[in-house]
């Protein structure tokens, strides 16, 4: 028996010590794999970085064709993304071209630059570029990146952009190789010399040059990039600016040693104006020009610490050797710049120097180096003037049922607006208006970096609506309309002012049961009273109605002479059309003669009440004390036979129905019960309102970075 338990004994030890051994081989062989192995989404035996380069296009052109083909033809480690709400664009390109419509854009389809910047931070890639969609790239691109990629240190590169006259290549069919005319290969260095002979500057002012870095630990830029719209001047150089100061990356010039050109850039196209551009020059850009030029004079550094780009380091490729320059200082650098210090130029003068005036002169020489200024343009931004009436925003957004989605909103509702917009957007509906009600002027002024408060010394996100004018000191006007209107124009929103909207509105104190609520909702009658007399139908929605889902199919089918309207009855069972039930913050009238007529009554009956427009609506619609109700949901108005018909609570619950905000899960429960929108409505104050409302996740806006949020 001794002998047995000391055998099993024996077999345990060893069992014990076996898995010892395995562990401890494992572990050994864990720790001798090579990073790339444990890299799920980089492929085995990729030595060369993955490069996504990200554009904007516009309209399918042949310009931008032959520019993607380029960029494609690069290297086979090339993505392209596309940022454009055309999905077709990618058709001709081939897998490696990819199209992201998930971005933000305006209503007239010009993207956001923030958006696509940050959407792009998504795409797993070791390097980013962003150019322009015109831009034709040469192989000189690649080996400046797989050099930069090897440096031990956040970067940012930038590229000035050639205009070329003559341009005699093509690519082949399999978007290889480029050819002369006579269908022969161009040698690398004939197609360099060509370049060399037949280009001339892009004007620095159109902010096409091109920008690139890796994708490491650490941000750009310090700050919020503010909402530029992609294309319209101001957003690269903005961004190099804030780069620059904020000291995070290395930020050089690679002109020198990269090849990027536009053939024949359009000539139809005026001149941008730039420094020593005359008033009037200035004054026709066009507005979302002038709105970009506002929101880099706002945001960030630019406006007073503009940088001067002939001081940026420089790259060159010196005798088949990349080297920095400096020609601030006459001074050039060996490339193995790998090892860490303080900053830039620091950087370098930690490392081996030595002095090379002649190349440093030869660099100083050449024309093709950044030396770009934009100070006079942002000192030259005035008051934003949009050139849209209201009948022009209708024509522009209307679906093709001649119907438009109308939101009334101040100041105070602006972060609630935005994520409306965004649901809708996330739902695909476009045709939607805003009305901006504000008119109580505040007066901002910028000296220096600070903001004096004036009136009633609050200031409404300040960062965001410092105005500035011609010089730096001198104070700008803007009634909170205009403010409102400038924000929501450069946010891509379609949006118009009412001349007639009351003033003083305020900020806190406009709920629901205040005198100026009272005032404020008579607004949106007599907008939605003036749209249907131009001949378009109205959905009337507040901004505190979330969207679940699109409504219009359901109203559509309601027929004309029918005005359907939410229930604001809160009892769960019984008749939903009871007196001063009719809620006025969400309903569809058709542009027919019997809801222009009843609309009519009902906005003539709210300019002599004392209370708001929903009383209005009900007694001119279903009678004092719901005198006119034919039904348990519906009223017909004898004079003008208009049909008000009271929207099912399952579908268009009210705020206080089911108590569906006192839900553990609102969204989940709304969704299960069918709900095509659900309204923040009987809540007392406007930050309770906003808070149930983030607080339940039914939130799309991030107010942080101005954009919506990305699903």
């Amino acid at each position: 028996m001794t002998t047995l338990l000391q055998g099993m004994q024996m077999q345990l030890w060893l069992v014990w010590l076996y898995g010892f051994v395995l562990i401890a081989v494992s572990w050994y062989a864990t720790q001798r794999l090579p990073p790339s192995s444990l890299e799920l989404t980089r492929p085995r035996g990729l030595s060369h970085p993955l490069i996504t380069i990200f554009s904007a296009p516009t309209a399918p052109g042949s310009d931008q064709t032959l520019a993607i083909r380029s960029w494609l033809a690069l290297s086979p480690q090339i993505t392209v993304v596309l940022f454009t709400q055309h999905p077709s664009f990618a058709s001709a390109f081939g897998s490696r071209v990819l199209v992201d419509s998930t971005i933000d854009f305006t209503f007239l389809g010009t993207p956001f630059f923030h958006s696509m910047l940050e959407k792009s931070r998504l795409y797993t890639t070791d390097i980013t570029v962003f150019v322009d969609p015109r831009t034709v790239l040469v192989p000189d691109l690649i080996s400046t990146l797989n050099y930069a990629y090897e440096l031990d240190r956040d970067w940012l590169l930038v590229a000035s952009l050639l205009n070329v006259s003559y341009f005699p290549f093509r690519l082949d069919d399999a978007g290889e190789h480029w050819l002369r005319e006579d269908g022969q290969r161009v040698r690398r260095q004939e197609l360099q010399e060509m370049l060399g002979r037949h280009w001339q500057w892009s004007h620095c002012e159109e902010d096409r040059m091109l920008m690139a870095w890796n994708n490491r630990n650490l941000p750009l830029h310090n700050g919020v990039l503010p909402p530029f719209l992609y294309g319209k001047g101001f957003h690269n150089h903005w961004i190099i600016n804030e780069a620059v100061f904020s000291e995070f990356r290395l930020v050089f010039d690679a002109s020198r040693t990269i090849s990027c050109f536009s053939v024949n850039y359009p000539e139809h196209r005026p001149e941008q104006p730039g420094r020593g551009s005359s008033v009037l020059e200035i004054d026709n850009r066009s507005w979302e020009d002038s709105g970009n030029s506002h929101l880099g004079a706002l945001y960030g550094s630019m406006f007073f610490h503009e940088i001067n780009y002939t001081g940026l380091v420089k790259l060159l490729n010196y005798e088949g050797k990349y080297i920095f320059t400096d020609i601030t200082e006459d001074s050039v650098y060996p490339s193995a710049c790998q090892t860490g210090s303080q900053w830039t130029r620091r950087v370098l003068r930690s490392l081996t120097k030595r002095k090379d005036v002649a190349s440093a002169e030869n660099v100083k020489s050449q024309n093709r180096i950044l030396n770009c200024s934009l100070r006079d343009r942002l000192k030259s931004s005035g008051s934003l003037d949009f050139p849209f009436s209201l009948e022009s925003l209708l024509s522009v957004t209307a679906d093709k049922n001649k119907t438009v989605v109308l939101a009334v909103a101040g100041y105070s509702y602006k972060d609630m607006l935005m994520s409306w917009v965004c649901r809708l957007r996330l739902l695909q509906v476009t045709n939607f208006v805003i009305c901006a009600l504000d008119h109580e002027t505040y007066q901002f002024s910028v000296l220096q970096d600070n903001l004096e408060h004036l009136g009633n010394g609050l200031c409404l996100d300040c960062s965001l609506f410092m105005v500035l004018n011609a010089q730096r000191n001198s104070k700008v006007y803007y009634g909170l309309s205009a403010i409102l209107i400038v924000e929501l124009h450069q946010m891509g929103l379609p949006v118009f002012h009412d001349p007639s909207a009351p003033r003083n509105i305020s900020f806190d104190d406009c709920h629901f049961g205040t005198t100026c609520f009272q005032r404020v909702t008579k607004v949106k009658s007599r907008m939605v009273w003036t749209i249907l007399k131009l001949g378009y139908n109205v959905l009337l929605s507040d901004v505190d109605v979330y969207w679940f889902g699109n409504p219009l199919p359901l109203l559509y089918s309601f027929r004309p002479g029918v005005l359907v309207a939410q229930s604001d009855e809160y009892n769960d069972s019984g008749p939903v059309n009871l007196p001063r039930r009719l809620n006025s913050g969400f309903y569809f009238a058709r542009s027919d003669g019997s809801t222009v007529a009843a609309m009519e009554k009902v906005v003539k009956h709210a300019a002599t009440s004392n209370l708001s427009e929903q009383p209005s609506f009900y007694d001119t619609l279903c009678g004092e004390g719901g005198s006119y109700r034919i039904s348990d949901n519906r009223c017909v108005e004898p004079e003008t036979n208009l049909t008000v018909h009271f929207l099912d609570r399952n579908l268009f619950p009210n705020g206080a129905y089911l108590n569906l905000w006192q839900k553990k899960n609102v969204k989940k429960t709304c969704m299960k019960k069918g709900c095509l929108v659900l309204h923040n409505n009987w809540i007392s104050g406007r930050m309770n309102k906003l808070n149930r409302q983030v607080a339940s996740g039914l939130w799309e806006y991030d107010t942080s970075r101005r954009m919506c949020l990305l699903r």
